[in-house]
């Protein structure tokens, strides 16, 4: 079944415990937290501040996905907040590999995301060390974009290269995903999607989860 991992983003900022709340009751597995700098994405949301404040409200693993330059530098403090998942761009980091074992000697799950103007090429050296693989279908940087589906293309080419090699990282999907294009995102050999409007702005958000976990 994929799993589904609404995009904090989407919330109303005003009401995040209710949001994270909310989320645990229409059935969602994950709470995916888009953190963004305004440097290495023209956009600012949100740090550490609100991950701490966010694990205070729910059991439910936070999959922090960081658009931020440099990200080895915070990568240890986004593990002490709470976070359980901690993915960034390879592009934006000095010292890939090092920031990738800081997360591990944290305890936590570690990860790479390939933005959708990405070769797929910039995370393979790093897929026997990694537990998520984020696909970009849209560029990182605002919610709410359309979908593109050419970049399917490179999660099959990741979930190949993972069955040849017998790897175990799941493969998530970040972007434009919706009940509509979920068929298609799942034959791809996605293990995780992440919705956000397509949740928070459903009329029935418990259907629109229900109806992406297939």
């Amino acid at each position: 079944m994929t799993k589904v991992a609404p995009s904090i983003l989407s919330a109303d900022f005003c009401k995040m415990a209710e949001a994270v709340d909310n989320l645990k009751k229409w059935n969602a597995d994950i709470v995916h937290c888009d953190v963004m700098d305004g440097v290495y994405v023209p956009n600012i949301t949100f740090g550490m501040p609100m991950v701490k404040a966010l694990r205070k409200y729910t059991d439910m693993p936070l999959d922090a996905h960081l658009m931020i330059t440099l990200p080895e530098k915070y990568v240890g403090q986004f593990c002490k907040a709470g976070a359980d998942i901690v993915t960034f761009h390879p592009e934006a980091s000095k010292d890939v590999r090092g920031a990738l074992d800081e997360i591990k000697a944290h305890g936590k799950k570690c990860g790479l995301a390939v933005n959708a103007d990405q070769s797929l090429d910039i995370a393979i050296p790093y897929m026997d060390e990694i537990d998520l693989l984020v696909i970009m279908t849209v560029q990182a940087g605002f919610g709410g974009q359309s979908f593109k589906e050419e970049c399917l293309d490179k999660v099959r080419a990741a979930d190949k290269i993972r069955r040849e090699r017998g790897l175990k990282f799941e493969i998530e999907v970040d972007g434009g995903v919706c009940p509509a294009n979920i068929q298609v995102v799942k034959d791809a050999g996605t293990d995780i999607a992440v919705a956000g409007s397509a949740v928070f702005c459903a009329e029935n958000p418990n259907l629109a989860v229900k109806l992406m976990q297939i």
